[in-house]
């Protein structure tokens, strides 16, 4: 028989979505169950850029002082600027500015950056337990909590909440969501990433390729210091599948470029090489509120349809579940109804910038032949260009 605890909202999954939405409850005096299948520290594939909005959000959340440190530590890289690379070459510099306390964007690698708010989380009162979820446990279509595997033994966590954070394979997603309402391939994407030890890098700056093979994509160098990068390259997953692609062979071929080969030395190292998958939060008419359960970051599908970055929307989309449930908490109601406000004010707070970065998404693949003109022309206009960047 398995062994049963109670909580007031249990949080699948300790990376950034779910690590901040447990911080905020356990902020607000809520009794939270933060669970992940891994021990802190980890590594998660992913391009490792943190942009300055989720900067904000951390440290509305009490977290300078833990990313003071991890800068000093060499774990957080800041950035001040981007450059964006046309077809033939040219490229477009951009410069980013400190927030109005101070703040910067960086090259986290999620090693150190989930680590961070998972700590966090703890350090508010969640509390974080190392359990597989195998399965979201129902009564009536309700969602009353989950089963997982902890230590080897089946356990039970109950709770009136769930909120899953458990990334673009979240199972409890796949269980509550009809197979006919998951997203299509030309709203998700496949990407793949290395990192590589001893690169000319520019330092302090990411850096964006756009070419023909890889839009409406694009490959990335983004330094990390000391000569090391996180460097990758992703795409639609309808045009990956439809060309046959190879992403191991083309990520070879993009280091093989002039413009990319003599900023690899002798004796360089690639490590870590992995791919995955992203769900775009562009796709119309999916559910991200159930009766007992929310879907938050990855798990929802939050990620940028033109970069292929979810942290900042991971974080949003935290906060605006954690309110929801501490609302429907105190008004006893966690029915699909009482927490339909969450797919509201998501959609008020990121539906705009989704779907606009999805209209230059489709511009870059239908017209890739005006990518070096768009390039030039945002050279050109700073305040446009600053508009078309803030998408990236």
């Amino acid at each position: 028989m398995a062994s049963v605890s109670e909580h007031e909202v249990i949080v699948v999954g300790a990376g950034p979505g779910g690590a901040t939405a447990a911080t905020a409850l356990a902020q607000a005096g809520r009794d939270v169950a933060l669970l992940d299948r891994q021990r802190f520290p980890r590594d998660k594939i992913c391009g490792d850029a943190v942009s300055l909005g989720a900067i904000r959000i951390m440290n509305d959340l009490g977290m300078a002082d833990k990313i003071a440190a991890a800068r000093a530590r060499g774990e957080f890289y800041p950035l001040d600027g981007m450059r964006l690379v046309a077809p033939s070459g040219h490229t477009l510099h951009m410069d980013f500015h400190p927030g109005s306390v101070g703040e910067d964007s960086y090259v986290a690698p999620r090693l150190y950056y989930d680590a961070v708010i998972q700590q966090h989380a703890i350090d508010s009162g969640a509390c974080f337990e190392q359990a597989e979820v195998e399965a979201p446990l129902l009564v009536d279509g309700r969602v009353v909590g989950v089963r997982a595997r902890r230590n080897g033994a089946v356990h039970e966590y109950r709770a009136p909440l769930v909120i899953a954070a458990d990334g673009v394979t979240s199972t409890i997603m796949r269980q509550l969501r009809p197979e006919t309402e998951q997203h299509v391939d030309m709203h998700r994407a496949v990407a793949l990433r290395a990192y590589i030890e001893g690169m000319e890098i520019f330092p302090h700056k990411v850096e964006f390729f756009l070419y023909e093979e890889v839009l409406p994509g694009y490959a990335w160098i983004f330094s990390a210091g000391d000569g090391l990068a996180n460097v990758g390259l992703g795409m639609r997953l309808d045009v990956f599948r439809r060309n046959r692609h190879n992403l191991k062979k083309m990520l070879h071929d993009f280091l093989d470029m002039p413009a990319i080969r003599p900023r690899l030395r002798e004796g360089h190292t690639v490590r870590d090489m992995a791919i995955w998958q992203l769900s775009f939060g562009s796709q119309k008419g999916l559910q991200y509120a159930f009766d007992g359960a929310l879907l938050v970051g990855d798990a929802a599908g939050f990620i940028n349809p033109l970069t292929g970055g979810g942290i900042h929307n991971a974080l949003i989309s935290a906060l605006l579940a954690a309110e929801t449930a501490d609302e429907a908490l105190r008004r006893g109601d966690v029915s699909r109804a009482g927490l339909q406000v969450y797919e509201e004010r998501c959609r008020e707070t990121m539906w705009s910038g989704m779907r606009t970065s999805f209209f230059y998404q489709r511009f870059l693949m239908n017209y890739p032949m005006l990518v070096d003109r768009l390039i030039r022309f945002l050279g050109r206009h700073g305040g446009l260009a600053k508009v078309f960047v803030s998408k990236l």
